[in-house]
């Protein structure tokens, strides 16, 4: 017998959804049966939902289609928010399947009943499955919201007894997002902004592959102009094969002090710039009093960024550009304990071609993101786009089981890492091909920077208890071996370049302590 669940699952195999991260409860039961009858869809256990959403975004930002997540009731999904929070700053195709009691049951107001749609309504497009009838136009109806253009976190909160009950044929619909291309309008503006001087670009987006970074080298050559790439975008294309713009710095003194002489800012996939928090004296909005704003190509709008900036290349009749040579990175280790820099130097020097680095360092990811990835091999940048930590375990997970023949790297700071700490677990279930690199400085060093910018030079001993991670020190190769994955912990430059060297050489998940003096 056809079920609701099972229009639901095979609507959405047929709009080319084909993995499902989960952890299902009672009221997800026929679900979970549907997913282990029907032949195509990939089901991957998170022990903990924020693994699952986390590696849900992961999976969609390497591969432009949505994946499914699967899980129980209000709470489920508030265990996963925080990651659909980060899929939906980075405009990340996600399709959630919530399980909610069956409809007769929600009167009864029992343990687990709550408001579910004010939560997914939280972090994107939301629907309520009314009855069976609807399941597979309801569940075809998400994934085209979920695909936009822009990509989207799409929740269904579905009944019990929808899932149960007899459902419709499956709909047999692939959906096909298509991002627009810019008018000549907004092309001939930021072309005359441009031209006027004192201009700058700011990426995001598609503008960060390698078609548009080459696109706006090509503008910056004709115009003078300034390029500044979003702190923390979704995805970007790195290396020495692609131009090498800076990153607009983290903090509102250094980012408004770097946009201070610009007269026009054209945005290419990107938003307008502001800081991520407030601060006594400082602004929250980063461009000077006086300055043009120009978009250029808006990724709300679904317009595709590197095709806005070919055009506006070729509006600014630009020449191509030849690359010049650019270093290879090296390293030569030494007995030397580990600093962020030499370890970010010896990455560099490391790094697989073609790899994936899923950069949730925190202090010492911006060491790697100023300095030291430009040199590496060619690689695919990850970034930590809404802010919310916990983002970079479940990320790689969910980036190397979208693409199994490229190396995966974690680089993690052990802070954050602790928050979705299960992903590991996952790692070794699915012999997902991760190096977990852990920058372990053993604090919350980013809140020991904001402590002493707030003018605190010596922290008293609460203050100092909440940015410390010792007493007792966290062992991470113990953890690592307790989820089924390899671990080592090192601190010299010597060691660690030797870890990396055989972790690179063997598929399959492991991990590395990097003991940060």
């Amino acid at each position: 017998m056809k079920t609701g669940a099972s229009s639901l699952v095979q609507t959405a195999l047929n709009a080319g959804v084909e993995i499902c991260f989960a952890n299902a409860g009672t009221t997800e039961m026929p679900i979970v049966v549907t997913l282990d009858r029907v032949p195509g869809m990939r089901v991957v256990l998170g022990l903990f939902e924020g693994v699952c959403t986390g590696a849900a975004d992961g999976w969609a930002r390497m591969t432009g289609r949505p994946a499914a997540t699967l899980l129980h009731l209000g709470p489920g999904l508030a265990n996963g928010i925080a990651n659909l929070h980060n899929a939906r700053r980075a405009r990340t195709p996600v399709v959630n399947w919530v399980g909610d009691h069956a409809t007769r049951h929600l009167a009864f107001d029992a343990p687990l009943t709550s408001d579910i749609a004010a939560l997914t309504g939280s972090v994107g497009w939301t629907r309520t499955v009314k009855s069976a009838g609807e399941m597979a136009e309801a569940s075809l109806a998400a994934i085209e919201a979920a695909i936009g253009p822009p990509g989207r976190v799409a929740s269904l909160i579905i009944p019990a007894d929808c899932q149960w009950e007899p459902g419709p044929e499956p709909l047999s619909v692939t959906p096909t997002p298509k991002l627009r291309e810019t008018r000549s309008p907004a092309i001939q503006e930021a072309a005359r902004l441009l031209r006027e001087g004192r201009g700058s670009l700011l990426l995001g987006g598609t503008a960060l592959t390698e078609t548009g970074l080459r696109a706006a080298a090509r503008v910056a050559a004709a115009t003078a102009c300034g390029v500044w790439i979003e702190t923390f975008p979704s995805r970007q294309e790195c290396g020495r094969h692609v131009p090498l713009f800076p990153a607009l710095p983290y903090f509102p003194e250094q980012a408004t002090e770097a946009l201070a002489n610009v007269a026009s800012l054209v945005l290419a996939g990107a938003r307008d710039p502001v800081a991520f928090f407030a601060y006594p004296d400082q602004p929250s909005r980063l461009l000077p009093d006086g300055a043009a704003l120009h978009t250029l190509a808006s990724p709300e709008e679904g317009i595709d960024a590197a095709l806005a900036l070919e055009a506006l290349a070729h509006e600014l009749d630009a020449p191509a550009i030849v690359m010049p040579p650019r270093t290879i990175a090296t390293f030569q280790p030494s007995g030397l304990p580990l600093t962020p820099d030499t370890l970010c130097r010896a990455l560099a020097a490391s790094t697989p071609e073609n790899a994936i680095v899923v950069n949730e360092a925190a202090t010492t990811g911006l060491t790697w993101n100023a300095v030291h990835s430009s040199n590496a091999a060619p690689h695919t940048m990850l970034f930590i786009t809404g802010g919310a930590i916990g983002q970079g375990l479940p990320n790689a997970l969910g980036a190397a089981l979208a693409c199994p023949d490229r190396r995966v790297i974690a680089f993690q700071a052990d802070g954050s890492g602790l928050y979705t700490l299960q992903a590991l677990w996952s790692m070794a279930r699915e012999n997902a091909d991760v190096t977990v690199v852990v920058c372990a400085n053993r604090r919350y060093r980013i809140l020991q920077v904001e402590l002493q910018r707030s003018g605190i030079a010596e922290p008293g001993p609460k203050a100092q208890a909440l940015t410390d991670l010792t007493r007792p020190v966290i062992d991470w190769v113990s953890l690592a071996k307790g989820f089924g994955m390899p671990g080592c912990s090192v601190q010299t430059e010597e060691e660690f370049a030797g870890a990396l060297l055989r972790a690179f050489k063997e598929r399959g998940p492991s991990l590395i302590e990097a003991v940060i003096a």
